[in-house]
């Protein structure tokens, strides 16, 4: 896999909003965040604009980051806020620029279409926090700051706690996924991500039991799970027990699905629709050891 040029101070970050439309105080307060932290910003033209739920049509949203990915003095583009929409627009996309000039594309939820297609062109990306979930006042928190650490080259491992529904083991390979609901959208696409001997990443938000249960078991009968070196679930926000109530847990749900295979699992990592999104990047080697804590290690490319 291919990581794009580390990000420098000065450097120019292309702001965009591929899916749901987002107003313009969150933009601003992205902006001065961002040039606080010592970035130029080049807002996209239709970066606030407003169609029915999304923000523009699909030719307005897919020319904003078309521009972005043919711009050389783009360094980042970052997605303003995930929602839905970016489905919409990845095949309109030229990706012929970005492959002759990488960047990086950062961002989280909607946004794992464009880290699966990533993935399949051959580069990196970033999951992150987004504008949308900056904190207020140009406060710069822990995964805001830590955003742009690893865009600059600045990765760490983490270690978490335990969990009682983990599953020990060691596990080494390419990490990939993103928001659940999207990943059971891509099978028979251009952005469909092959899972074998990769370590898949899942987080979900607002969903209820059933609706969870039936995504696992779409990954599974999709081939998507029984030849991964790992499993690493991050957050799992909101999720309502139904009515009827569905019975049973989301990670029990989530153990069942992979209860044929034998890879590490580890539940609870802090990536997700929460505050403290801390950045993954996707398509980086990466070591996961399940034991009485979690340990995830990124492979150093310095």
């Amino acid at each position: 896999m291919i990581a794009p040029p580390l990000l420098c101070p000065g450097d120019l970050i292309g702001l965009v909003s591929p899916a749901k439309k987002i107003d313009e105080a969150h933009i601003e307060n992205a902006v001065g965040t961002i040039r606080d932290l010592g970035y130029c910003v080049k807002p996209g033209k239709h970066l606030l604009e407003v169609n029915h739920y999304f923000a523009g049509t699909d030719e307005q949203r897919a020319a904003d980051f078309q521009e972005m990915l043919d711009d050389p003095e783009v360094k980042m583009i970052l997605c303003s806020r995930g929602g839905y929409g970016s489905a919409r627009i990845i095949d309109l996309l030229d990706f012929s620029g970005f492959i002759k000039n990488p960047k990086w594309i950062a961002g989280y939820s909607d946004i794992t279409v464009f880290h699966s297609h990533m993935l399949n062109l051959g580069f990196e990306s970033l999951h992150c926090t987004m504008p949308l979930d900056f904190p207020l006042h140009h406060a710069a928190t822990q995964p805001v700051k830590k955003l742009f650490q690893f865009a600059s080259g600045i990765q760490e491992q983490y270690r978490i706690s335990a969990n009682p529904n983990n599953r020990p083991g060691f596990a080494e390979g390419i990490l990939t996924g993103g928001n659940l609901s999207l990943l059971c959208t891509l099978p028979g696409s251009k952005s469909d991500v092959d899972t074998s001997g990769k370590i898949l990443f899942i987080e979900e938000v607002g969903e209820k039991l059933y609706r969870l249960d039936r995504m696992m078991v779409s990954l599974k009968r999709a081939g998507k799970l029984a030849e991964l070196k790992g499993l690493l679930i991050g957050g799992l926000t909101d999720i309502s027990k139904g009515d009827p109530d569905f019975g049973i847990s989301a990670e029990a749900i989530i153990n069942d699905a992979v209860s044929d295979y034998k890879y590490p699992v580890a539940f609870g990592f802090p990536a997700g629709h929460f505050p403290e999104n801390y950045p993954l990047i996707m398509g980086r080697d990466v070591k996961l050891l399940v034991e009485n804590d979690v340990l995830l290690e990124f492979e150093n490319r310095l």
